[in-house]
């Protein structure tokens, strides 16, 4: 047998975690214990899952509080396996369960309690199906500003009849204090950012990513089915690559591994994942997923890891004389976002998953990989309907609108941090699908809206097709320049729907015949109750062609 990681856990017991010792140690034991934060389940596997809790004691508490976890084929029925297990202080209390040795394809119910008898909610998750697969149904989510609205995105993906696992894309909690982004909002709602300040050290990340497991909607989503999670840029700071971020200031915020190493362990605590490969960078979090026949989910890592600077941050515009400077930097054919050891890693999952004769091959990737030119607004509205919409502009968005426009007719792409930023990068891609033999469909997150998106090489050839989804409390564009989606559809080949307006997720079913993706909104964020629409609905077949509407 080879000695991997994973084999090493299965020595240790069926459920991938260390049994308490058996001989009694002294150890204080807390007055009571909740579960303020839910469970949740994640990186499932054919015979199991990651499950995990946060165990909350009295207030000042700081020793390790015992617990044990359940897992059953039903919430009532009795369990097919169990075990003990610490919420360490050091782990701030967090405890991660790698269950094993359970049967493919099949729903399971969990549950942790403490020594007092105190029990959490229960969660469920789907272990991965091996052999023939006829339906796979994947949930995809990005980008929750706690400040900026309610979850109801979640509420509504937690009803789902079918729900085999939820594909987080990252921007799982923003970093901003209770003046930054989506602030005016978050004061309305009562949803300020805990702690006030922008987070930098380790307690503040914990602090953030506690606030943001308190809500409610977001434990029912997490209790519903396993999350499939990567990061974006917000769970260190924004706009970061490889050397630094563009909203880190080392004068004053201390130094960038530091900090990017604090913001993983929080993140690593605190989230359903498995622990980093001793082996290898803790930035390194890509990995796949089989489902069965059907199809091979990879998630890649394109922040942290490889990426270089971008050459001009989110929220900056370029100044007329530096735009031919700019355009020049983006040219430089080496910069990318992935790195050599992942592209290999990556074109041999895409290969290997071919070889097998899956019909789909889906890549959990951060950022919008479609090209995509700014729009010009004045001449898709037309002169006078621009000069009114940008009339009844607050003033402070009339100038950046100006310089936005002027730097889109210079060549300027919409979104430098995205893979437009890195078009050589993008092709290197292309190709590594062309020599998988893959067409493979994209997920993307980041952008706050939704998309489905035709993906073509500089020879025009069909390279793929992407997914992306909106954000779940995110403001974006539509915010201010409602209907700037139709324009960017308008304006780009490869774009087919684009929706900045709305907040929701995106829904995607596989089949062994024909893929369909459904964007999913919500009617509000500021309110309950809210209603559900599809605002667009697009479906592919297995055979690599693109993406079209679905017909009524």
């Amino acid at each position: 047998m080879t000695m991997n990681r994973r084999n090493v856990l299965r020595l240790m017991g069926t459920s991938g975690a260390l049994t308490l010792p058996s001989v009694a140690i002294a150890r204080q034991e807390p007055a009571q214990v909740r579960f303020v934060h839910g469970v949740a389940s994640g990186d499932p596997a054919q015979d199991g899952a990651v499950i995990w809790t946060r165990a909350t004691a009295e207030e000042g508490f700081a020793g390790d509080i015992a617990l044990r976890w359940y897992v059953a084929i039903a919430p009532d029925a009795s369990p097919v396996a169990s075990g003990e297990v610490w919420a360490r202080a050091a782990a701030d209390h967090t405890a991660k369960v790698e269950v094993a040795s359970l049967r493919s394809g099949a729903e399971y119910h969990y549950w942790f309690e403490a020594a007092d008898g105190t029990r959490s909610p229960t969660g469920r998750f789907r272990t991965l199906p091996a052999g023939a697969v006829d339906q796979v149904v994947l949930a995809v989510a990005s980008c929750q500003l706690y400040p900026g609205g309610l979850f109801n995105a979640y509420a509504d993906m937690a009803a789902l009849p079918r729900l085999d696992a939820v594909v987080h894309l990252g921007d799982y909690i923003y970093e901003y204090g209770e003046a930054g982004y989506g602030a005016e909002i978050g004061e309305r709602l009562g949803r300020l950012p805990d702690p006030p300040h922008e987070i930098v050290t380790l307690a503040d990340y914990r602090r953030r990513h506690a606030q943001v497991k308190s809500d409610p909607d977001l434990q029912a989503a997490h209790a519903r089915a396993a999350f499939i999670c990567v990061w974006d840029d917000h769970e260190v700071t924004n706009d970061g690559w490889i050397g630094g971020a563009q909203n880190h200031q080392p004068e004053t915020e201390g130094d960038w591994a530091g900090r990017k190493a604090v913001a993983m362990q929080a993140y690593f605590e605190w989230m359903p994942i498995r622990d980093p490969d001793p082996l290898r960078a803790h930035e390194a979090i890509f990995r796949s997923f089989e489902f069965g026949d059907l199809a091979t989910l990879a998630m890649v890592e394109t922040r942290l890891l490889a990426r270089d600077e971008q050459v001009m941050p989110k929220g900056e515009l370029p100044q007329a004389d530096r735009v031919e400077a700019l355009l020049a930097e983006r040219d430089r054919a080496e910069r990318g976002l992935l790195g050599q050891g992942q592209s290999e890693w990556l074109e041999g999952v895409l290969s290997a998953s071919v070889r097998a004769g899956k019909p789909w091959q889906v890549i959990g990737n951060q950022v919008v990989m479609a090209r995509v030119a700014g729009p010009d607004l004045e001449a898709s509205l037309g002169a006078e309907a621009f000069a009114a919409m940008r009339a009844k502009m607050p003033e402070q968005f009339r100038d950046r609108i100006d310089e936005a426009l002027a730097g889109y007719r210079a060549g300027v792409p919409f979104n430098l941090d995205s893979w437009d930023g890195y078009p050589h990068a993008r092709e290197r891609l292309y190709g590594l699908f062309a020599r998988a033999g893959s067409r493979p469909m994209v997920l993307s997150g980041d952008s706050h809206a939704a998309w489905s998106n035709n993906l073509h090489d500089s020879a025009g050839r069909l390279a793929g097709i992407e997914i992306g989804c909106t954000a779940i409390s995110s403001p974006s564009y539509g915010s201010i320049l409602p209907g700037i989606g139709r324009a960017l559809a308008e304006a780009n080949e490869e774009v087919a729907f684009c929706d900045q307006d709305n907040k929701g997720y995106a829904l995607v079913t596989l089949t062994p015949e024909q893929a369909q993706a459904e964007h999913v909104a919500v009617s509000t964020i500021f309110a309950k109750p809210f209603e559900r629409r599809v605002t667009a609905s697009f479906r592919a077949s297995a055979n690599g062609g693109p993406l079209g509407p679905t017909s009524d």
